[in-house]
């Protein structure tokens, strides 16, 4: 899962970035609100924790710039204003949740997932498909009951195609799911996910759609 934080101060952004890798999201950080509206237009994300105190543009206005646009990407508004009149201001111009600071990095984390999870239209904390459990939280992985031992990044691709499993996910969509700006991919990397993935759950758990990319088995 890719994230996209928006952050002006150095040390808390560089401390929320470290905390969200080490839940195995992706995270693209930037510093003020027109860097973050181009990253916004040219990359997919599954949510945004964004500030609201930011250079060149601030949060609000960039929260109302992408929800004019029909985005609908799921929004944490993450900033010291704690006021009632702030809180209802940001969440009536689009955010999805509002957290102050100071904050718990785990709190965050869980109301990542949350809004992950509602956007994915997923009722229940954990993804199953065809006796495969993953819960999100725990960051365990189980095969009828089993436990399965996974690699982050095996993890996250999986992840990503349990949310989307009713689709098809392209070569380059699981590409800009898996990895933040300046992570270096291979020509082949997300194949060789795919395939250890096959050999821990089973060949015919993720088909190959040729020509369009990956999706998941069907049940049975």
């Amino acid at each position: 899962m890719r994230i996209l934080l928006v952050e002006d101060d150095p040390l808390l952004g560089d401390g929320i970035r470290a905390g969200l890798k080490l839940a195995d999201y992706a995270v693209d950080w930037v510093c003020d609100g027109e860097a973050a509206r181009l990253a916004l237009l040219d990359h997919a994300y599954q949510a945004c924790v964004l500030d609201l105190g930011l250079p060149k543009r601030d949060g609000l206005w960039l929260l109302k710039d992408l929800r004019e646009r029909g985005n609908q990407l799921p929004v944490l508004i993450l900033t010291a204003r704690d006021s009632s009149a702030d809180k209802i201001a940001g969440l009536d111009a689009g955010a999805d949740d509002y957290l102050t600071k100071p904050f718990d990095l785990f709190e965050l984390q869980a109301r990542l997932r949350a809004l992950i999870r509602r956007a994915g239209g997923n009722a229940t904390p954990r993804l199953e498909h065809a006796g495969v459990v993953l819960e999100p939280a725990s960051k365990r992985v189980s095969r009828d009951g089993q436990p399965v031992t996974l690699s982050a990044r095996e993890f996250a691709l999986l992840r990503d195609l349990l949310s989307h499993k009713n689709h098809i996910r392209t070569r380059a969509q699981l590409e800009e799911s898996l990895y933040a700006w300046g992570e270096e991919t291979g020509s082949n990397t997300v194949e060789v996910y795919i395939h250890h993935l096959r050999k821990k759950l089973g060949a015919q758990f993720i088909r190959t759609v040729r020509g369009l990319g990956y999706r998941l088995g069907d049940p049975g």
